[in-house]
């Protein structure tokens, strides 16, 4: 705590002022001290601001007490802060109550007007395989102009669809979404733009868009498309392994496991079954079902 924020936060104490107490808090929060915001908050609460139940459930959130922080949030809402909509809504899918999460997502975004509402309402019934409900909620996010939920949105329609009429969507999504711009480097691909989409997903890559980089040394390892035949004017794709490579390796640095198998079917190739099958390990360790089927095969039958 820097001496200037212990003299604010002395002083805010000694003035009995909730508004003082409340800025104090918040800074005090930023700095991680979230036991002296705590007691901020709450003071400020019983000198009768009953809105600031929303900082207390943040900070008691913070604090690993999330059953605290829905009574928190409640009390806030009582008190007409509806911004507690979407917090709350978080506390509870956290909490595994995704009944109520999906009613304080809906609430954040009629109540609140806010879109992300809205969006992780949408997320969750694509979860729950709720498709048609959930592009119907990431479609009033997206009318606002949200752009995680243009993106979203355009990314499940073309998966779903195919259609190239979703290029400007997607296009518009690509600007914060890593998924929307994967979606548009194969929307590229597949309509003779190969060096447009390579240029798409290099540019997501730097801008850490994890998404790019398995697409990336897909397109790079001359596997984007699932049949040469299907290359424009019938040429074969260019391969650079080397960069397939390094892009899958990217990718996993990234946080992207799913770039484990392709590394590892790469390594095979090569001749390296030792470092596939390590490959295919961490991949499998992972979650990953291509993974998991590629390790079996290696290892051979009775490996389980």
């Amino acid at each position: 705590m820097t001496d200037e924020l212990g003299e604010r936060l002395r002083a805010a104490w000694v003035a009995d002022s909730a508004d003082a107490l409340v800025d104090v808090g918040c800074d005090l929060a930023e700095e991680g001290r979230q036991e002296e915001a705590e007691e901020c908050f709450r003071r400020a609460v019983a000198l009768g601001e009953d809105w600031v139940w929303f900082n207390v459930g943040n900070t008691v959130r913070e604090l690993g007490r999330p059953q605290e922080a829905v009574v928190a949030y409640e009390r806030a809402l009582t008190a007409g802060e509806t911004d507690a909509w979407l917090n709350l809504g978080a506390v509870l899918e956290e909490l595994g109550d995704l009944s109520g999460a999906m009613r304080a997502y809906s609430r954040a975004g009629e109540d609140a007007g806010d879109p992300e509402g809205f969006l992780r309402l949408a997320q969750l019934l694509h979860e729950q395989g709720e498709q048609g409900s959930a592009e119907a909620a990431a479609q009033r996010a997206a009318e606002t102009g949200h752009l995680p939920a243009v993106g979203l949105l355009a990314s499940w329609r073309w998966e779903r669809t195919r259609d190239v009429a979703l290029e400007p969507a997607l296009r518009e999504g690509s600007a914060v979404s890593g998924s929307a711009r994967a979606d548009l480097a194969q929307l590229l691909i597949e309509t003779g733009r190969r060096d447009e989409a390579r240029a798409e997903l290099e540019r997501g890559a730097k801008l850490g868009q994890r998404e790019c980089w398995l697409p990336l040394g897909n397109l790079h390892a001359g596997d984007d498309l699932p049949d040469p035949a299907d290359a424009p004017d019938g040429e074969p794709a260019a391969v650079d392994l080397a960069a397939a490579e390094d892009a899958y390796r990217a990718g996993i640095a990234a946080g992207d496991t799913h770039c484990h198998h392709n590394l590892g079917v790469l390594l095979l190739q090569r001749g390296d079954a030792t470092a596939a099958e390590e490959e295919f390990r961490a991949g499998a360790d992972a979650g990953d079902e291509l993974a998991q089927r590629a390790l079996r095969r290696l290892q051979g039958p009775g490996t389980g």
